[in-house]
């Protein structure tokens, strides 16, 4: 296999894309690009200075290499890939793919345009359990979809301070409650193939636990999902109080899912299946229950969010070597994971009513949505920004800011939290 060069924006969440191509044979590490001065320095010093390292991304992408990995902010995603694409540059985008429809609509002719492989890097839909559960679904083990649950439940309170730097004008002190979806909603999506076509939205009302890190939205959004086959899902993701990461779908012939975390038997990593032979057979089904295995994947033992991470990179380097059997999430599936989340927030400030998803892959249903800015973000919103939390942004005070900025000054100094990986990343392989 050909090593594609590749180019990383983001030295944090980058740094498990880093460590797969230090680690593997798949890809080669030629650059690493972040607008933090001081945490690019300590990459350097990691990694050493074979690597080439950018603070400004013109300078970055127009560095001699294959493809990029965006790790950079989640409503940055779209104006940077469609400029690598441009620029001839293949991409792996981290979520989200976009913050607004006229992004989407670029985006998607970006990659029509170019022709250059653009895929979406919802790690959910790798892991373990759920990449699993994709192959049995197109296996035909469960029948055809009727409902399923996603669930991405992530406290992140104590996470706040390295993951917002205590800016109030940070995008996650400004996304709305259901923004966040393809974590819970995605893997739903790859596992059937379904295109979702309408959505009713629910914003978790109570915030106290959001205010007190400078986030203004409600704590959870909730998303409900018809598909084009009319079976239906429920996605739920935000800030309660307990972690959660779990997954059911149940088919006209069977049901699976991934263990629960609390039950601490394997998590994401273990699936239940119990099947028939034909719709109806109730009394011929058996349980069956396994903790999934792949053999031979690069860079998969130890491996962060359940092996999404490696599978992730594993099938992208395949794709960029032109095979055909990569799974990999192309633009028009990543936006059918993010834009319920969109449409549900609309629905939300509309009074809880169904709205319709337009689907992107027809030209003619563009164009009501090429101009659309809507969004959280008054840069990319102009007159068309939207309140973060449906009942008016609150008000915070100052104070709750500096907090957070001095306790990840804290954190950087001393290397905890998320700056910790900076400490086990290698600069070769073991």
């Amino acid at each position: 296999m050909k090593k594609a060069r590749l180019g990383v924006v983001g030295a944090m969440r980058g740094a498990a894309a880093m460590s797969f191509c230090i680690n593997t044979d798949m890809m080669e590490l030629v650059a690493v690009c972040d607008c933090n001065k001081e945490l690019l320095e300590t990459v350097r010093e990691k990694l050493g200075n074979d690597i080439s390292y950018y603070e400004d991304f013109d300078s970055f992408i127009a560095h001699d290499m294959d493809a990029v990995i965006l790790a950079n902010y989640a409503n940055q995603h779209a104006p940077f890939a469609i400029k690598a694409m441009y620029a001839g540059k293949h991409v792996l985008s981290e979520v989200l793919p976009c913050q607004n429809m006229k992004e989407a609509v670029e985006l998607i002719e970006a990659v029509e345009k170019t022709k250059k492989i653009y895929a979406y890097a919802e790690n959910y839909c790798y892991m373990l359990g759920t990449f699993e559960m994709k192959k049995l679904y197109r296996e035909g083990r469960i029948g055809e979809f009727e409902y399923g649950e996603g669930e991405y439940i992530h406290n992140l309170e104590s996470w706040w301070p390295s993951l917002t730097y205590g800016d109030p004008n940070h995008w996650r002190n400004n996304m709305y409650a259901t923004f966040y979806c393809t974590h819970s909603l995605g893997p739903i999506i790859h596992i059937t193939g379904l295109r979702p076509v309408s959505v009713v939205g629910f914003e978790g009302a109570k915030n106290a636990r959001n205010l007190r890190t400078g986030a203004k939205a409600g704590e959870f959004g909730i998303e409900m999902v018809t598909f084009e086959n009319d079976g239906i899902a429920k996605s739920i993701h935000g800030g309660l109080y307990r972690d959660s990461v779990w997954y059911t779908v149940y088919g006209d012939k069977g049901r699976m899912e991934t263990a629960r975390e609390d039950a601490n038997c394997g998590a994401t990593g273990k699936i239940y299946l119990n099947c028939d032979e034909y719709p109806g057979g109730y009394s011929t089904g058996k349980l069956s229950c396994y903790d999934v295995k792949y053999d031979n994947i690069p860079g998969l033992d130890g491996c962060g969010h359940g092996g999404g991470d490696a599978l992730c990179m594993y099938h992208f380097a395949k794709a960029l070597n032109g095979d055909e059997d990569a799974d990999i999430i192309d633009v028009y599936e990543a936006l059918d994971m993010f834009l319920p989340g969109m449409f549900a927030y609309r629905s939300v400030l509309s009074g809880g009513v169904p709205v319709r998803i337009p689907n992107l892959r027809n030209p003619n249903e563009r164009e009501e949505w090429r101009n659309d800015t809507s969004c959280t973000d008054p840069e990319a919103a102009g007159d068309m920004l939207i309140p973060v939390f449906s009942k008016g942004n609150p008000d915070i005070p100052p104070a709750i800011y500096e907090s957070m900025r001095q306790k990840n000054q804290y954190e950087i100094d001393n290397k905890l939290g998320p700056y910790a990986f900076l400490n086990s990343m290698n600069s070769k392989k073991e």
